[in-house]
C-alpha cells in the first residue's frame, strides 16, 4: 500500500491544479491552497487514482467511495492530467476484440433491449432534465452560430441549421427519428409548415410531446409515436428525414441496416440528416481508462460509437450517398459545459427532484458524465458529425439544374444564406 500512496503523492505534485487528498484514516496530503478537495473513504479509490483510471474513479464517486469538492471544470482538468495515455489508444483491440464487439452489438440491440436501454436514460425524470436543459429541452449538440450565444439561442440555431440543410418546405412529409422532447419536430412544423412525424422509445418523452402538440393545436399535422425505427411503415415515403442523437444507440453491427431502413423510408431525391456522436479513433467503440464502462453502466447502456469514416462506409452500404459532412465537435464541448454549469448551479433542486440514495447516485453520475464528456470533446477523443445524404441516384445530367424531383442543389450556399 505504501507504493500506492507514494504514486498518489507523485500524481498530486504533478497536477496543474492544487489538490488536497484526505486518506481513509484522516491523513491529508497535497496542497494547502487546494482548489479541489478529495476525501477517499475506501483504499481501492487510492489505487484507481494512482493508476489514472478516471472512469473507475467516477464510479467510486457515484458509489460514495470518495467525495469531491471543487469546480467540475477543475476536476476534469485534473482527470485529463492523471490519465496514463490517450483513452482512444487505450480502447483499441485486435481482430478478436472486434469480432467479440460485433457479436455483443448484435445481441444487445434487439427491439426489446433497445426500449429498456432508452427508457433507463431518458425516463429518469423529466423534471430533472428540465433543470439544466434549455426551455425546449433540446438534448443534443447546439450550434453556436455567433459568439456569445446562450444555450437556448444556440439550440434554436441548431434546429434551424438542420431544417435549412434539409431544405424543408411547407407540406412536405418530415420524419424525426428519435425525436426526444420534440424540439426539432415542433420547430420544423411551426417554422417550415411540414407534416411532421416523430418517434421515440421513451414513454416520458412520448407523453410530453403529445401534450405539447395538443396545447399548440398541431394535432392535424404533427404526431409523436412510441415506436422503434425498425417498425416504421415504408409504404408512404417521407420527403425529408432527420435523426438527431439517435444512431449512437443503434449499435455498430446494425448501422448498415439502420441506414438501409432510412433509405427505404425516403422518396427518391429526398434528403436525410444524420446528426450524432462519433468516435475520435478509428477502431474504438468506447473510451479507455474506464470511461466507456462508466457511460455504459450509469448513463447510456448499449451506446456504441464509431468513427466518421465507418459512418460514411455503412451509410454507403445502406444505399445512401453522402452529400455534406460537418464536424461540430467544439460546439458539443461548449454545449456540455453549459449543461454542466447549469446542473452545478441547481444541485439542491436536483437532489430534491431525484430524491433518496439512488437519486444521489444518479446526480453524481450525471455530474461526472456531463463534465467528462465536455472534456472528451475538447480533447478530440469524441466528435459530433452531421451527415446529409440522399438515396443513390441513377445516371442523369440535369442534377445541377434544380430539377423539381431532387432536393439537393449541389451548392452549399443555401445552408448559410440568411432567411
Amino acid at each position: 500500500m505504501n507504493s500506492v500512496l507514494s504514486a498518489v503523492e507523485k500524481k498530486l505534485e504533478a497536477l496543474p491544479i492544487p489538490v488536497e487528498l484526505t486518506m481513509p484514516d484522516g491523513t491529508r496530503v497535497g496542497a494547502a491552497n487546494a482548489r479541489i478537495r478529495i476525501a477517499a473513504k475506501d483504499r481501492s479509490a487510492l489505487a484507481h487514482l494512482a493508476a489514472g483510471q478516471v472512469g473507475v474513479l467516477g464510479e467510486d464517486y457515484v458509489q460514495g467511495k470518495l467525495d469531491i469538492e471543487g469546480s467540475m471544470r477543475d476536476v476534469m482538468a485534473m482527470a485529463a492530467a492523471i490519465l496514463p495515455g490517450s483513452p482512444v489508444d487505450a480502447a483499441r483491440g485486435g481482430w478478436l476484440t472486434g469480432l467479440v464487439q460485433r457479436l455483443v452489438s448484435v445481441w444487445r440491440h434487439s427491439i426489446e433491449r433497445d426500449a429498456r436501454q432508452i427508457q433507463f436514460h431518458y425516463d429518469l425524470s423529466d423534471d430533472f432534465y428540465a433543470l439544466w436543459l434549455d426551455p425546449r429541452r433540446v438534448y443534443s449538440c447546439a450550434y453556436f452560430r455567433e459568439p456569445g450565444m446562450t444555450i437556448a439561442q444556440a439550440q434554436e440555431a441548431k434546429l434551424d441549421h438542420i431544417c435549412r440543410k434539409l431544405r424543408l418546405h411547407e407540406g412536405e412529409r418530415f420524419l424525426d427519428v428519435g425525436a426526444g422532447w420534440g424540439g426539432l419536430l415542433l420547430w420544423a412544423a411551426e417554422n417550415y409548415g411540414v407534416d411532421a412525424t416523430g418517434i421515440t422509445l421513451s414513454k416520458n418523452q412520448h407523453a410530453h410531446v403529445n401534450r405539447l402538440i395538443e396545447a399548440k393545436g398541431l394535432g392535424g399535422r404533427v404526431r409523436m409515436e412510441l415506436l422503434d425505427y425498425r417498425k416504421l411503415d415504408e409504404s408512404r415515403p417521407y420527403d425529408k428525414i432527420a435523426s438527431v442523437g439517435m444512431f449512437e444507440h443503434v449499435g455498430r453491427a446494425q448501422l448498415q441496416g439502420y441506414f438501409a431502413k432510412l433509405r427505404r423510408l425516403l422518396r427518391p431525391g429526398g434528403l436525410v440528416m444524420n446528426h450524432g456522436i462519433t468516435a475520435g479513433g478509428l477502431r474504438n467503440s468506447e473510451l479507455g481508462s474506464g470511461m466507456g464502462e462508466f457511460i455504459e453502466k450509469y448513463i447510456f447502456p448499449g451506446g456504441e460509437l464509431t468513427h466518421i469514416s465507418n459512418v460514411l462506409a455503412t451509410l454507403t452500404d445502406g444505399g445512401l450517398e453522402g452529400l455534406d459532412v460537418e464536424n461540430l465537435r467544439p460546439h458539443y464541448a461548449r454545449t456540455l459545459w453549459a449543461w454542466s454549469d447549469a446542473l452545478e448551479a441547481c444541485l439542491p433542486q436536483a437532489r430534491a427532484v431525484l430524491g433518496g440514495e439512488q437519486g444521489e447516485r444518479s446526480l453524481r453520475a450525471y455530474r461526472v458524465y456531463l463534465a467528462g464528456c465536455a472534456m472528451g470533446f475538447e480533447h478530440g477523443w469524441i466528435a459530433l458529425h452531421q451527415v446529409l445524404a440522399q438515396p443513390m441516384a441513377g445516371g442523369r445530367s440535369d442534377e445541377l439544374d434544380y430539377p423539381a424531383d431532387l432536393s439537393y442543389p449541389w451548392r452549399r450556399d443555401y445552408i448559410y444564406r440568411q432567411a
